[in-house]
């Protein structure tokens, strides 16, 4: 399988296995969002985790994350992880954080 396949996959896998679920921020609104990530290092898991949280919460805050590692509208608060070495990937890392509409 090919690296970009792998990322690819690992995209799909974090996407769904999100438990934060998809839900609209009304202004001045915070929530909590948690989701799992894997990847084959423990960065990587933590990052894959950082992407479910946001695009359970925003897909255009996760595309500007992306782009310039800000979230225009909204908070994204200090994230919490417990990970483990393990998973289809080498490491699966849940997360949660505290994220606000601004």
């Amino acid at each position: 399988m090919t690296i970009l396949t792998k990322t690819a996959s690992a995209l799909a896998l974090a996407a769904v296995l999100s438990v934060g679920g998809v839900a609209t921020a009304s202004a001045k609104t915070c929530f909590k969002k948690a989701g799992v990530g894997e990847a084959t290092t423990k960065k990587g898991a933590q990052f894959q985790v950082d992407e479910v949280l946001l695009q359970a919460t925003d897909w255009g805050a996760w595309a500007a994350w992306m782009a310039s590692g800000k979230t225009p509208g909204y908070t994204f608060g200090k994230r919490y992880y417990k990970c483990n070495k393990g998973g289809n990937w080498g490491w699966k890392c849940y997360g949660q954080a505290r994220i606000c509409k601004l």
